[in-house]
């Protein structure tokens, strides 16, 4: 279920209401669902996901018109249990990776991760909103603006714009390869501080 989130980008109502008959594995493998608007949106798999739903839905079995995820009482999931399944799955994805315990995961924050691995990927920001089943595609700009955020805390963590001038130099080792001697893994040095140079900002 967690899997299906993270790829399709579902909305946590979307997701839970999925009966089996709305997951398609066969060729052109997708899910279907209704939207808000009751807009029906049909959303593609990966191979990955098709292989886990497959074990799931031969594990699990059920009729077309059964929840796809279900209930001990075989009812569709609230959101309110979808969100302890996402707690639960992120406390434990935190041993291994610590700085989740830092951060607020919801199952919005799945459909957040969807849309920004699809831009990431270079996804014009039409389709995106056509994925996600946004009306306005200014909706979906929120993303973009998340992606230069997450750009502009990168370019802070890089070197001052008023630290001194260098140069690089280049590394005596590469010289050895003619010599038949082994060469090191770095091509160039770091830079290397400009002293009595002409040099001139």
């Amino acid at each position: 279920m967690l899997m299906l989130a993270c790829q399709t980008g579902l909305r946590a109502t979307e997701l839970t209401q999925l009966t089996v008959g709305d997951a398609h594995l066969g060729a052109g493998a997708h899910v279907s669902c209704l939207g808000k608007g009751r807009k029906q949106r049909i959303t593609p798999l990966t191979a990955t996901t098709v292989t886990v739903l497959a074990a799931w839905l031969i594990e699990h079995g059920g009729r077309p018109a059964d929840p796809l995820f279900p209930t001990r009482a075989g009812t569709p999931l609230s959101r309110d249990a979808l969100e302890r399944r996402v707690t639960k799955y992120t406390a434990t994805a935190a041993r291994s990776c610590p700085t989740l315990h830092e951060k607020k995961i919801s199952p919005h924050t799945l459909r957040h991760s969807a849309a920004m691995r699809l831009l990431n990927a270079g996804v014009d920001v039409t389709v995106i909103a056509l994925w996600l089943g946004h009306e306005n595609v200014a909706t979906t700009r929120v993303y973009i603006h998340a992606d230069l955020a997450l750009k502009e805390r990168a370019l802070a963590r890089t070197a001052p714009q008023d630290a001194a001038p260098g140069r690089y130099q280049r590394c005596a080792c590469r010289n050895s390869i003619r010599a038949g001697q082994a060469a090191c893994s770095y091509s160039w040095r770091m830079p290397v501080p400009l002293q009595n140079s002409s040099y001139r900002a």
